[in-house]
């Protein structure tokens, strides 16, 4: 049974309380900048923006969705709004640095940004390992864009979204490489559709047929397209993001369970365990009692 669901306690930040020069947009070379790093990132959080980071060297250690990442050379990162970050120790790291919010995607008024995999994000990666080459031009593009900000001369903002397309565009293809060789098969466009849709309704509806409705589709014919093109049946997506976001909560917050059920849409605790239990093999008390020994 779906009911309404609460705010989330994890605390989100916006893009100047991350150390950013705007709440919109901003990119620069770190490593170059003597800018300190908030101490409220060494803390469980969301970011309200999107953060792409090329790394050229660096060794810092990092979570995000409870995943670690040990920062290497020639990688870039890419993490979107909804994600869990935690940062063990602020270490120099040399590289570059892009920030943009939905707010400045909205400005470019360019939909197709957001349906490019990248943004997608449908494998839920957040490295690419690049060859030299493509250091080369990813560096190249960021430090144009870095320059175009620093300057500011006639229409800068446009010259940005334009930026911004170019490397969205090469990212989502080196993406594709790397995670998905799909991407143009006929159906997968559905797949993304309603992988967004659960996106942003996981706490709201918890059936297929809630999602087929809103894209006028039937169940079936979802159902079929999903399994065809991911492998995995439309419900095993839905019930994928909720224990994603229950894990969350469970390893980042004090919340109790009865509170994290109802944040997730149950109306019932006792059908919340069962739920993640049947999930992820153990209760939730379970789960953030070893998880919380194994980070510490």
């Amino acid at each position: 049974m779906i009911t309404g669901a609460s705010t989330i306690s994890i605390p989100k930040y916006s893009l100047e309380q991350s150390g950013g020069r705007n709440n919109l947009f901003d990119v620069r070379r770190i490593g170059t900048d003597d800018r300190e790093m908030p101490s409220i990132l060494l803390s469980p959080h969301r970011k309200d923006f999107y953060m792409l980071v090329l790394v050229e060297q660096g060794s810092s250690r990092h979570w995000v969705d409870m995943r670690p990442y040990t920062l290497k050379p020639d990688t870039f990162y890419f993490t979107a709004p909804h994600q869990v970050h935690v940062k063990e120790e602020p270490e120099p790291m040399k590289g570059m640095v892009l920030y943009f919010t939905e707010a400045f995607l909205d400005a470019a008024a360019n939909q197709q940004i957001r349906q490019l995999p990248l943004m997608q994000n449908p494998d839920n990666g957040h490295e690419l390992v690049l060859e030299a080459g493509e250091v080369t031009y990813i560096r190249d593009i960021m430090l144009r864009m870095a320059d175009e900000y620093e300057q500011r001369p006639d229409w800068h903002n446009t010259m940005l979204q334009a930026y911004l397309h170019v490397l969205l565009i090469y990212l989502s293809r080196l993406y594709t490489q790397q995670f998905t060789a799909h991407e143009k098969q006929p159906g997968r466009q559905l797949l993304n559709k309603f992988l967004g849709l659960v996106a942003s309704n996981y706490t709201r509806y918890h059936e297929v047929a809630a999602y087929a409705g809103l894209l006028n589709i039937t169940a079936g014919h979802l159902g079929d397209v999903v399994r065809e093109q991911s492998g995995k049946s439309a419900i095993e997506h839905i019930h994928a993001r909720v224990l994603l976001e229950a894990r969350r909560m469970l390893f980042h917050t004090d919340q109790s369970i009865k509170e994290i059920a109802f944040a997730l849409g149950f109306e019932d605790a006792s059908y919340f365990n069962r739920f993640f239990k049947r999930g992820c093999q153990q209760t939730p008390l379970a789960f953030r009692t070893a998880t919380r020994k194994m980070y510490h």
